[in-house]
């Protein structure tokens, strides 16, 4: 099982229809909410190479980048593969 986060805010419709893709393929997945929490959304920016839109969604750590490229993996195909990959060590 990948380790999937997902950086969200209460406020972001695009977070949502992540979220749902997500559970529609049964994924188990950490969301955290930054939408009060400099610390956290700094965290994100950096970890996602500069981006500072939610959501952010990482796989075993990987960026992902957001709604829209969740979807375009999902639609190719691609996103089960990267959702069959371990979690690291």
């Amino acid at each position: 099982m990948p380790k999937v986060e997902v950086y969200t805010t209460t406020y972001c419709a695009f977070c949502v229809r992540a979220k749902n893709l997500l559970k529609s393929k049964g994924v188990a997945f950490d969301e955290i909410d930054v939408t009060d929490d400099d610390e956290l959304r700094t965290k994100m920016i950096q970890m996602s190479g500069g981006r500072y839109t939610v959501p952010e969604i990482f796989i075993n750590s990987r960026i992902i980048g957001g709604f829209e490229e969740l979807k375009a993996l999902n639609d190719s195909g691609e996103l089960d593969d990267l959702l069959a990959e371990p979690a690291p060590a």
